[in-house]
């Protein structure tokens, strides 16, 4: 369709940009200093540093100079190039002349600590060490002086600085912004047009673009009084159910949340979905933030006013049980204080914006954080029991665990034989299912069976028994405090660290905690403190970064010494200091952003400012910003009319049960075709959707509250060649020639429905041009008749319009 190009507002050139990083980001040092450093301290050191008796092979591996320019064999490392990096070679054990560690040291390291290092190298081999790798006495962390980092200290009220353009500022917001604008000599661009700042508040705040309606009623409000306008939009939207499933996605993202295990063995998590259905009621309901945070670390210690709160209670500490699980681990030690690593990652990323977990191994490189804090720490979820589910898959999953049981199954399940029967007789005729039921614990068992009672009616006994319901979650053990564990070796203890939080933030407890509980309790309420100077800074900063593009701390996982300084603390603190007088309302502190001057900008390009801020840190105007991926796909969605608003129940995964990915569960069966929004996709781990995964879908093994944002060509020919692009193209053109409309008219149609404005006079002669080429034999079709070239031309016409550029961006 050559005549279509024209119409395709972006060239191929244009999306094979991309960003080459200039230094190593915080993320990427962390991963350094969590996954690399400790083993090549403990397994390489020794022959391979400054400080060996003998440096084998001229080979150093305790600097970054050192590591990549190698031995006498080559370079040990080039960044971004795993097969030029002979110490990924020596890793694999390809060549046994060259095996590193030896069988002497120990023998080849696990698959998933070589992953990690080709990883690392993939990545760029990010690595913060430099000098000769002498060695540097050890210092005691000056507490006191570390807490005068600006992250650390408590926020700070401060009124509203004075402007010298007093007339511009609607609120406290803007008189902030237009305050660090002056300061530069810069001015804020004019408000943006109505349809721009009304499909950017639809996206925004519910993942959806407004309807050509809701575009037309705001024109005509805004005509009358802007302020009035936007005001009731907003609370429209606030309320709106989709909201929820656009805010919910955010904290997902955060809550690295999957359906299923990850790493070498991946194994279905079918009760997942309940977390993901949480998330999304709590954000609808407004539920306060420290109450949300609660919940996810302590929910089953809280006290429940019925069974259905105990349930939801239940459900929210699944964000402690998401995590990827390294079920290949023999080690039940060793799996054991993995898991719980990963946990203190999640819960110190995504409540603090710290990097606590780099502290496993050592004292933190770059953070106040000792490596006894870590354990202090880590003695609180190793007092508690962690439930996932995976299924023991034969015996050969030895760290496959059970689930919760919810309020409405704690009494044993009521099966009829006739139940019972239908299923031996399905399970005789299918030999394999038949193997794996055999193996699986006592309490699966009784639970198949009552699923297959529930999907089977015929086969159920009159009364039909009740399915039993499980969750994802944890629940205290045995309480006890940890032992130090040099260089984070299980089979080497040290001296034991009371149970207890993060010493540089403070507030630590005035007791010991509980010896008969595990003191998740007393770290939920630290946690959100009204006293803990990170929780409501980092809450604040990701709301603002959904609403702008970038946060006023541009590391949003990261708040310690590697991350960045606020562009305008000032503010960052009297929002959070709002966010918590508020009740710690979401809502809230949306409205409130959305209300102000800063917001409505346009995207307007100003020389004056660029040459001054080409980075726009200053908010001159609003920076144009790529939809991510469900937003993309649920605006095709929306513009074909096929979009399904009923969240559906369950999951996929959950309809599919328990098994492992690729050895019983083809990865196929998760790719469906659903008209439902995008954030009730199935994410299992290593097999994200193509429509998600395509347009940098958050890695869902990582705590993630900001995307990258990339512009490359696969994307394009995504939305070129796509059949689900296709088909919702086609949907769109019928539901366009369906409508009683004139020619012009339906063309029009087109374009509101997918960029939320009519065309230019330029547009629409080219899209006339295009759809009445008869040389192609393309007939505009009459109303209520749809000739097969007709229904072509006006697919091909809407899937150019899915395919611009102005589609998948705000301005």
């Amino acid at each position: 369709m050559p005549k279509l190009l024209p119409i395709v507002a972006v060239s191929l050139a244009a999306l094979a940009r991309t960003h080459a990083a200039d230094a190593p980001d915080a993320a990427q040092l962390a991963f350094f200093e969590k996954n690399i450093r400790p083993v090549l301290a403990e397994k390489c050191y020794k022959c391979h540093s400054a400080d060996a008796e003998k440096v084998k092979g001229g080979l150093l591996l305790d600097t970054r100079e050192g590591i990549r320019e190698g031995g006498d064999s080559g370079h040990a490392v080039v960044p971004g190039n795993v097969a030029e990096s002979l110490l990924i070679k020596a890793l694999r054990y390809t060549d046994k002349d060259t095996a590193m560690p030896p069988q002497k040291s120990g023998g080849k390291l696990a698959d998933t600590v070589i992953a990690d290092f080709e990883k690392w190298v993939k990545i760029g081999a990010p690595d913060p060490r430099d000098g000769t790798g002498a060695k540097v006495a050890k210092k005691a962390i000056d507490f006191e002086e570390a807490r005068k980092f600006w992250a650390f200290q408590a926020p700070r009220a401060v009124p509203a600085p004075e402007v010298k353009n007093g007339a511009w500022p609607r609120t406290d917001i803007d008189r902030f912004i237009l305050a660090g604008l002056e300061a530069k000599n810069l001015k804020p661009v004019a408000d943006a047009d109505p349809r721009v700042l009304i499909r950017r508040l639809t996206f925004d705040l519910i993942g959806l673009p407004p309807s050509p309606l809701e575009v037309e009623t705001f024109v005509a409000e805004s005509t009358r009084d802007p302020q009035s306008a936007i005001r009731n939009a907003a609370d429209r939207l606030l309320a709106s159910p989709q909201f929820g499933e656009r805010w919910g996605r955010h904290w997902l993202d955060v809550a690295r949340f999957a359906e299923s295990s990850g790493k070498e063995r991946n194994y279905t998590f079918p009760e997942a979905w309940r977390y993901r259905d949480w998330v999304i009621g709590a954000l609808n309901a407004d539920e306060p933030y420290d109450q949300f945070i609660r919940e996810q670390i302590a929910g089953d210690l809280l006290p429940s006013k019925d069974g259905a709160e105990r349930d939801a209670h239940v459900v929210a500490t699944g964000f402690l049980a998401l995590g990827p699980k390294g079920l290949n681990e023999k080690n039940r030690e060793q799996f054991r204080m993995d898991v719980i690593d990963e946990q203190i990652d999640a819960t110190s990323r995504a409540v603090l914006g710290l990097t606590v977990a780099c502290a496993r191994c050592h004292d933190h490189k770059f953070d106040p954080v000792p490596q006894k804090d870590y354990y202090a720490l880590a003695g609180i979820f190793r007092s508690t029991d962690t439930f996932f589910g995976t299924a023991s898959a034969g015996g050969k999953n030895k760290n496959g665990t059970a689930l919760l049981p919810l309020a409405g199954s704690t009494a044993p399940t009521t099966v009829g034989t006739t139940a019972r029967t239908g299923l031996a007789n399905f399970l005789a005729k299918n030999p394999d299912k038949a193997k794996k039921f055999k193996n699986l614990p006592p309490d699966r068992k009784q639970r198949l069976i009552a699923r297959f009672a529930n999907d089977n009616p015929a086969a159920a006994e009159t009364p039909a028994p009740a399915r039993a319901e499980h969750a994802m979650g944890v629940r205290d053990g045995n309480a006890a405090d940890a032992r130090v564990l040099v260089r984070g070796e299980i089979d080497q203890p040290g001296d034991r660290v009371a149970r207890g939080f993060v010493s540089v933030l403070g507030s630590a407890p005035a007791t010991a905690l509980p010896t008969s509980a595990s003191g998740r309790a007393e770290l939920a309420d630290w946690l959100v403190a009204k006293t803990n100077p990170l929780t409501a800074r980092v809450a604040v900063n990701r709301i603002w970064l959904h609403l702008f593009g970038d946060g006023l701390v541009t590391t949003p996982d990261n708040f310690g010494a590697t991350g960045t300084t606020p562009s305008h603390p000032e503010l960052l603190d009297a929002l959070a200091l709002k966010f918590m007088a508020d009740g710690w309302s979401v809502k809230s502190l949306i409205r409130t952003i959305v209300l102000s001057r800063s917001y409505q900008l346009s995207s307007a390009w100003d020389k004056k400012n660029y040459d001054g801020d080409p980075d726009n840190v200053q908010l001159w105007r609003a920076s144009p910003r790529r939809l991510d991926a469900e937003a993309i796909r649920d605006a095709m969605l929306a513009a074909s009319g096929t979009i399904q608003l009923t969240a559906p129940t369950g999951s996929v995964v959950a309809n599919i049960g328990d098994g492992y990915i690729g050895k019983g569960i083809r990865p196929e069966v998760f790719d469906i075709t659903a008209n439902y929004r995008s954030v009730y996709l199935p994410i299992v781990r290593d097999f994200v959707p193509d429509a998600l995964g395509i347009f940098d879908f958050a890695e869902p093994s990582l705590v993630v509250a900001a995307r990258d944002v990339t512009n490359v060509p696969s994307q394009a020919l995504y939305l070129m060649n796509n059949a689900f692009v296709i088909q919702q193209s086609q949907a769109m053109a019928k539901r366009i020639v369906a409508t009683p409309l004139d020619y012009a008219k339906r063309i029009a149609l087109a374009y509101q429905l997918t960029l939320s404005r009519p065309p230019t006079e330029a547009e629409r002669a080219r899209a006339d041009a295009y759809l009445r080429t008869e040389a192609r034999g393309l007939i505009p079709a009459k109303s209520g008749s749809i000739p097969e070239a007709s229904l072509t031309s006006w697919s091909t016409f809407c899937q150019a319009l899915f395919a611009c550029a102005e589609f998948r961006y705000l301005k």
